[in-house]
């Protein structure tokens, strides 16, 4: 909806500079920063906005740029068009503006929420979007008359509510599946699943003892390290759960046929041929994600991209930074995809495994709780080569295991099934959010009073007022 568009008689269009005060916020300087409560609450940006209000991190001594109770607080970078409601006097920095309605503040707010899409198109900047403060005084707005905005507004949460019940229900039920998926995992990975088909099987044909030597022959006569045969670390299994009969601990390191992170020094290649530069946002717990892909050309058989290029039955897990520790499987059968220095590429000895080490890797109570240990030891979260090692994984027998994954395997497909469902619901709700706010803004959601101050009338009057005050003087720059 832009001006221009039709709206009732009794309507206008306007501008946010006619009907709002904008303060575009600045940073103050970082030594005034605090963490204690000392001045006034201080929002940088998105970061730090809820559902309705901000959540306080940081106060701020020496402020630069002020937003009193009520004001609507808008993202102007990265990203451009999110809005809060300050709760309290604060101080904003330069992601922020501040926008005072001079009109219904729900109106206006809830507009900001109808056209945020529009707003953000408008965002310009190389390294990250942001709008000036010409853009969004000159953002177009609709003008009901003064009582119907108040009936609109009332009409809008109204609403909202209903949807709010609907949402949080919905959130209910993603919780419940994420815990359910973890207790699936935590049971394949520790042998609980499967308890029942062991005591109908009995013993199995290779043990996982036996399993495990046989990996251990296979990886010393496929050794290709430099210099003689490095004997892999064994498990440490100090506050590790019982095994079931049957079952073995093993090192990732026994189990590791090659691991590996990609090239420091390939810049010179990046956005250019067909391979895939494999980075940490393509990792994703159990899952591998090409939404974001690199492209990369490094030169054809050198020996960083042999040592980089990923296998099918690879697993890829994020060894630095916010995603440390995501583990997936490479599901693909393709040529020319490499990882680079964030991700380390595990090949297994027995590749058939890899499924299982990364349902175990993934697994809340298993695997992830090992990982998370080392992750957040110290400083920047990261994962070493040697860590990644030290890993110890239950091992069970091969027909266990193929048993256990195919339940495993059949109840995720389920639970994927009604997350999906879950997600479909979640964005029907937001499509009938965008409805009602269509409505609202194109007249059609509350009746007209005839009788209500036409918009023209409250418009001349907010010019006439602003034109009266006394405009403030500008602060001399210090000497």
């Amino acid at each position: 909806m832009m001006e221009g568009d039709e709206v009732p008689a009794q309507w206008g269009w306007s501008t946010i500079s006619e009907v709002c005060e904008t303060i575009f916020g600045q940073s103050p300087p970082s030594s005034s920063y605090n963490q204690k409560g000392s001045g006034l609450p201080f929002f940088q940006g998105k970061a730090e906005f809820g559902a309705r209000y901000p959540t306080v991190v940081k106060w701020c001594t020496k402020p630069t740029r002020e937003a009193k109770a009520g004001d609507i607080l808008m993202s102007v970078r990265a990203p451009v068009g999110p809005t809060n409601i300050a709760k309290e006097h604060c101080a904003i920095g330069r992601g922020l503006a501040a926008i005072r309605p001079l009109i219904d503040r729900g109106f206006v707010e809830y507009w900001f929420k109808r056209t945020e899409q529009d707003l953000a198109a408008q965002g310009t900047g190389t390294t990250f979007s942001a709008i000036t403060k010409r853009v969004l005084n000159n953002h177009a707005i609709p003008v009901a008359p003064l009582f119907e905005q108040e009936r609109i507004v009332e009409k809008i949460e109204t609403l909202f509510a209903e949807l709010d019940k609907g949402d949080e229900a919905l959130r209910e039920v993603q919780n419940l599946l994420a815990r359910y998926r973890q207790s699936v995992l935590k049971a394949a990975v520790t042998g609980t699943l499967t308890a029942d088909w062991r005591n109908a099987n009995g013993p199995p044909r290779e043990s996982g003892k036996d399993l495990l030597a046989r990996i251990l022959k296979t990886r010393r006569g496929t050794w290709q390290g430099r210099g003689k045969y490095m004997e892999p670390v064994e498990p440490d299994t100090d506050g590790l759960p019982e095994l079931p009969i049957g079952w073995v601990w093993a090192s990732m390191d026994q189990l590791l046929g090659h691991l590996t992170s990609g090239s420091r020094d390939w810049k010179q290649y990046y956005g250019e041929g067909t391979g895939t530069f494999i980075m940490a946002q393509n990792v994703r717990p159990m899952r591998f994600d090409l939404t974001e892909r690199f492209l990369v050309n490094p030169p054809p058989g050198s020996p960083d991209a042999v040592r980089s290029q990923v296998r099918l039955d690879d697993l890829l897990i994020t060894i630095v930074g916010a995603n440390t520790g995501d583990v997936c499987r490479f599901p693909l059968d393709v040529d020319e995809h490499y990882v680079c220095q964030s991700v380390a590429l595990m090949r297994l000895v027995e590749p058939d495994l890899s499924r299982f080490v990364e349902l175990y890797l993934s697994g809340k109570g298993a695997g992830r709780d090992q990982l998370e240990k080392h992750i957040y030891g110290a400083g920047r979260p990261h994962l070493s080569f040697e860590q990644l090692r030290s890993i110890a994984v239950p091992l069970p027998p091969n027909d266990e295991r193929e048993e256990l994954m195919g339940i495993v395997n059949e109840t995720l497909s389920n639970l994927d099934h009604v997350r999906s469902a879950c997600n479909a619901e979640a964005k029907r709700s937001a499509g009938l959010r965008q409805s009602v706010l269509k409505a609202a803004f194109s007249g059609k959601l509350v009746p007209q009073d005839p009788s209500d101050e036409p918009a023209d009338k409250l418009l001349e009057r907010i010019r006439t007022a602003r034109a009266e005050k006394p405009k403030a003087k500008r602060k001399k720059a210090s000497a």
